[in-house]
């Protein structure tokens, strides 16, 4: 078995760090040429950059879970965001919000937006019921998966 590393190129980060400029990302990561990338913002400052070990050949066994993990599991008639990108509660700043707390709203009404990529998504009410709770904050960024608003 070879124990040479992969040689990083400078000039692929720095395509990685334009791409989250560009795309206005806090990160990314990819695996290339055996090396395992991540590239992301730190709050004001240049892009960091964290190269891991190169990639085991074989699959490493996981560690045991701990005794009690901790419910993470977004909470029951959630609405989770089928990406990542930025919530926004309105049509732009300061209008008026497409939804709010107690509004009673029907399947197909748009709840938020999320902006990814410069592009607006509007997310819609997948069934009729009442707004409870909002668990995305306006201009928060979210992930895929993440729990964004609760309809009861």
């Amino acid at each position: 078995m070879s124990t040479a590393k992969p040689k990083l190129d400078a000039s692929f980060v720095r395509e990685l760090a334009d791409i989250l400029n560009d795309a206005n990302l806090n990160e990314v990561e990819v695996e290339h040429d055996g090396l395992r990338i991540r590239v992301s913002k730190a709050s004001s400052a240049a892009p960091a950059v964290t190269v891991a070990a190169p990639l085991p050949a074989a699959p490493v066994p996981a560690a045991p879970a701990p005794a009690a993990p901790e419910d993470t599991s977004p909470p029951r008639n959630a609405v989770t965001s089928p990406m990542v990108g930025t919530v926004y509660h309105a049509a732009e700043p300061g209008a008026k919000p497409f939804v709010n707390v107690g509004d009673k709203v029907k399947a197909g009404d748009t709840l938020m937006l999320i902006e990814a990529m410069k592009t607006f998504n509007p997310i819609e009410a997948p069934r009729a019921g009442t707004v409870t709770q909002f668990l995305a904050q306006d201009g928060q960024p979210v992930e895929y998966g993440e729990p964004l608003i609760v309809i009861e």
